[in-house]
């Protein structure tokens, strides 16, 4: 039984790994879609994090905005919020607050 609940254990550890993969990726591909440096604005939510290789990772992924689909604010802070990233979640607001009205795009 110990090698069944050591085996559930390194899935469940994986498909948050996975899962939390999805969250980094969603959060860069909102920032390329925004216009803004996703390394910076995490940065300012975790300044010891410098080089942070989850981020590196997707960032890799990130397509142009012409080639990605919509994501909406309250998607990505959905997202950061079920991993209770509220230092990046509130970078993320910030940075929303700060734009120019033209510039947002049906928010």
């Amino acid at each position: 039984m110990d090698d069944y609940h050591k085996s559930m254990e390194e899935k469940i550890v994986e498909s948050y790994k996975r899962d939390e993969e999805m969250m980094i990726l969603v959060f860069a591909q909102w920032c390329v879609n925004n216009s803004l440096d996703p390394e910076a604005l995490y940065l300012q939510a975790y300044p010891q994090q410098a080089g942070n290789e989850p981020l590196r990772k997707a960032l890799e992924l990130t397509v142009s905005e012409e080639e990605s689909g919509f994501i909406s604010d309250d998607t990505v802070l959905g997202v950061l919020s079920l991993y209770n990233n509220d230092d990046l979640a509130y970078v993320v607001t910030e940075a929303i607050s700060q734009r120019v009205p033209a510039q947002e795009k049906g928010d």
